[in-house]
């Protein structure tokens, strides 16, 4: 690992490295694909398929069917059903007490206000697949939106080159989450099929889940056709750690996140020993020299990492001063491998700094509000003069008009809906 202070030059580099960069060929290619799919819809998935996966799939085969599904449930190990009931019931547990309720004010004068929150009735969920399933990411994705009520939930996720199939632990996972449309569709041109539609997928309201730097990017363009998560890049871990910080565990977590695809991770650490220890053991990633602890809080809130470890004497009260996170894990006995797979809180979280501004999925992600207003006639009186000036103010006549002609005719002081 580089070691280094947390200098101006330094700063450069780590943020050179763990910024979301924005590709122009990349760009090109994903509108391409966006454009053919909105155009062409299922032949586009088709020509796509057989360029990015080497599979000429039939349209009857993109979708997965209830054989494909029941055929799943023989090839997976028995041991996993029970691991797997845990585990959904840790995730459905944390977010059960989450969800934002809806609220009614009752003002003076017969003024209603209320917000009322309500699921979103179709999302999409992509899931990496391939040569290496994300099966984790099934149940990580899919319970949060169960939870929050979503109606009918999509998962798209790239077939094997070889065999043309879906890995059977997804299959498995997706149906007794209760996920039946299934389809064998990856890459951008998945992401195009859920965000426009076509004949094979229909449209849905918004787009969850992890993907390569095409998927990311193909997100970030059909923003606004739907909503999406987050724009997340490679995954990464920063490790807080003082002198007394066990060096094996340090080692294990930051070569644990080189697993990942163009994985990133720091070590953030005032301990001289510590970084000796570490250095040779390490290959990929930045040891960043601190001055002191609470130096390194400051130093991991400008990284805003994906993963936050704090392997300190207590951790709990340091966690307190972190403002930028996805994930924070306290303790030498809470790798964040805890949360990746059994402890609850959903491992789709946002990286390369966007932490300061995106959280990780939730059942929350899941709802939509609606503001609701209802005004009397005497109370809309009481805000007539108000709504005048204003109107007058930005020119916009018709909008007076509107109110003003609540006033036109004669009439109870009733509630106006």
């Amino acid at each position: 690992m580089q070691v280094v202070t947390w200098d101006k030059q330094s700063q450069k580099k780590i943020k050179r490295d763990f910024a979301s960069v924005f590709d122009k060929e990349i760009f090109k290619k994903v509108h391409r694909i966006l454009s053919e799919v909105r155009e062409r819809g299922d032949v586009a998935l088709r020509r796509f398929t057989r360029e990015f996966d080497g599979l000429d799939l039939p349209l009857k085969r993109i979708r997965v069917s209830q054989g494909d599904i029941n055929r799943a449930f023989e090839k997976i190990q028995v041991q996993f059903m029970p691991i797997l009931r845990q585990i959904s019931e840790n995730v459905k547990d944390y977010y059960g007490k989450e969800l934002q309720r809806s609220f009614e004010i009752h003002g003076p004068d017969d003024v209603y206000l209320a917000k009322q929150y309500r699921p979103i009735e179709r999302v999409g969920v992509y899931i990496p697949g391939g040569t290496a399933p994300l099966v984790s990411t099934v149940y990580m994705t899919v319970i949060p939106a169960r939870v929050a009520g979503v109606k009918d939930i999509v998962i798209c996720t790239p077939p094997n080159r070889d065999t043309g199939e879906i890995d059977p632990n997804i299959l498995a996972v997706a149906n007794l989450l209760g996920v039946n449309e299934i389809y064998r569709v990856g890459g951008a041109q998945a992401i195009g099929a859920m965000a426009f539609g076509t004949r094979t997928i229909a449209k849905v309201d918004k787009i969850v889940g992890p993907g390569n730097a095409y998927v990311t990017e193909a997100k970030r363009q059909v923003y606004g056709f739907v909503d999406i998560d987050m724009v997340a890049g490679p995954s990464e871990v920063a490790i807080i750690a003082d002198a007394n910080a066990d060096p094996d565990y340090v080692t294990c977590d930051l070569l644990a996140q080189a697993e990942h695809h163009q994985g990133t991770a720091y070590l953030i650490t005032p301990s001289k020993k510590l970084i000796e220890a570490i250095r040779k053991r390490v290959d990929h990633g930045w040891i960043i020299q601190v001055k002191s602890i609470q130096e390194a809080c400051e130093v991991s809130d400008e990284i805003a990492p994906e993963h936050l470890e704090i392997l300190t004497e207590d951790p709990a009260k340091l966690a307190k001063s972190i403002r930028h996170a996805g994930a924070i894990f306290l303790g030498p006995f809470t790798p964040a491998v805890v949360g990746d797979y059994a402890a609850g809180p959903s491992h789709v979280l946002p990286t390369g700094g966007t932490a300061r501004y995106f959280s990780p999925l939730s059942a929350s992600s899941f709802m939509k509000s609606s503001q609701v207003i209802g005004y009397s006639k005497q109370a809309l009186a009481k805000s007539r003069e108000v709504i005048q000036k204003l109107t007058e103010m930005e020119g916009l006549v018709l909008h007076r008009i509107s109110m003003e002609s609540r006033f036109m005719k004669a009439g109870p002081a009733t509630k106006e809906s």
